[in-house]
């Protein structure tokens, strides 16, 4: 199993001094971040899309590009890239250019999102949620797969016998789907024979090894190898030198946070028990000492017949710079050599 992380590069205040780091400055950080994470020993880093007030990823291949010439081994990604809201054919010539710039270590892994500004941002309707994203992605693996693309759909003007360039170092570039909880998209991703991440925000991971099967099962009867049908996670969490400190050090920020949201959507305002139970053995929170981790990571992948990729998601608004640095030192270092040896 391959380890990662992943980034929505959130507003920073320094619960130490108070310090609010500016949205250059926490670019500067965030570029620190993914450069460590490449000597650290990590698999991959990944930059989500949001377009809100308290995120700086609305433009993530831009940042991939800064990443990628200051990397020499790490995998770079999207994480999600919103694909509804955006042009298949920009879409794959941004990748396809950022894995020229890396040298073919790019993954571009599409969804919907979890949030719905991008939508009236880009004069889109939202009843047409689900046509949109089945539509463009569509298009997006016509382009990857065929030289000469002749289209048509509703959401955006035909293609007739037309070329798309650059062509990526990797043939074919990897499109991961980036999936919640539905069954439909499950099926989907297997029917095509795409590799899965699935965002665990809450419950219990086991609970997905239904839809996981579902998956595996739909590949299979579409004619794919098992080899095809890979299956990420991508998990909220952070790693320190014990369980108590890594909770005590996230749980003020995933309050501000998840408290917001919480407000905008009706919903009760998060408590501290919700978090610790998240956080223990069988919960969604992947929180802990490397050994703590090392386990639980074992142990949900067997959970789910199996994980070929795992990418922890450690945004908080109130982590400090120094602490999630060490976070990533500790799962480059002591956690993913733990879970590679099994």
């Amino acid at each position: 199993m391959h380890i990662g992380i992943d980034s929505f590069v959130a507003e920073v205040t320094d619960p130490t001094t108070g310090h609010v780091v500016g949205p250059a400055e926490r670019m500067e950080h965030l570029l620190e971040e993914i450069a460590l994470a490449d000597t650290s020993g990590l698999y991959s880093f990944g930059i989500g899309e949001h377009h809100r007030r308290e995120y700086y990823d609305s433009a993530p291949p831009i940042i991939l590009a800064a990443a990628a010439a200051r990397t020499e081994r790490i995998r770079l990604g999207s994480a999600v890239k919103v694909l509804s809201a955006d042009d298949p054919v920009r879409v794959f010539q941004q990748f396809a250019t950022l894995d020229l710039i890396s040298k073919g270590r790019i993954d571009l892994v599409v969804g919907r999102g979890s949030f719905t500004e991008a939508f009236p941002l880009f004069g889109l309707d939202l009843a047409d949620y689900d046509s949109l994203f089945t539509e463009k992605l569509e298009l997006l693996l016509r382009l990857r797969d065929e030289h000469e693309v002749t289209w048509s759909g509703r959401h955006r003007p035909p293609l007739v016998r037309q070329t798309v360039y650059p062509r990526p170092v990797q043939d074919p570039l990897p499109i991961w789907v980036g999936v919640g909880g539905t069954p439909e998209s499950f099926a989907r991703a297997g029917l095509l024979g795409l590799p899965l991440m699935i965002a665990i925000i809450g419950g219990e991971p086991r609970q997905f090894a239904p839809l996981v099967e579902l998956y595996r099962r739909a590949g299979a009867q579409a004619g794919h190898a098992p080899e095809k049908l890979q299956v990420g996670l991508h998990v909220f969490g952070y790693v320190a030198e014990s369980v108590k400190q890594a909770a005590d050090t996230i749980y003020p920020g995933w309050h501000q946070m998840f408290s917001s949201i919480s407000r905008e959507r009706g919903f009760r305002p998060p408590t501290r028990g919700q978090f610790d139970a998240t956080s223990g053995p069988d919960g969604a929170f992947f929180m802990g000492d490397p050994d703590t981790l090392a386990e639980k990571i074992r142990r949900v992948a067997e959970q789910l017949g199996g994980v070929d990729r795992l990418s922890m998601q450690m945004t908080n608004p109130l982590l400090a710079h120094a602490d999630l640095l060490r976070g990533i030192e500790l799962l480059g270092t002591e956690v993913a050599p733990r879970v590679a040896r099994v």
